[in-house]
């Protein structure tokens, strides 16, 4: 049972358009003045956007904190976008 790489570099894509999504929905924000006002970092946080992080359970509800949305509807949003399909362990 191993993590394919495809499949963890398709889970942290997928992250970071959920979060650039977000970021544009509420009143797009940019990723400097949103990384300013709830404290992130923006060297990493750019990283997670574009897929090339990976992002820590925390950081996640801390962004949904700050869009006000709840981290369920985070990971709703994520397992839709991900497909039924997607596995992160082959199983084979």
């Amino acid at each position: 049972m191993q993590q394919s790489c495809e499949q963890i570099e398709k889970f942290n894509k997928v992250i970071g358009e959920i979060i650039i999504e977000l970021r544009k929905k509420n009143n797009n924000i940019s990723i400097n003045n949103f990384c300013r006002q709830f404290d992130f970092d923006r060297g990493n946080f750019s990283k997670i956007e574009r897929g090339k992080l990976s992002c820590r359970l925390i950081t996640i509800y801390k962004v949904c904190e700050a869009f006000n949305i709840k981290f369920s509807d985070f990971a709703k949003i994520l397992e839709e976008k991900l497909g039924e399909n997607f596995n992160l362990i082959d199983f084979e």
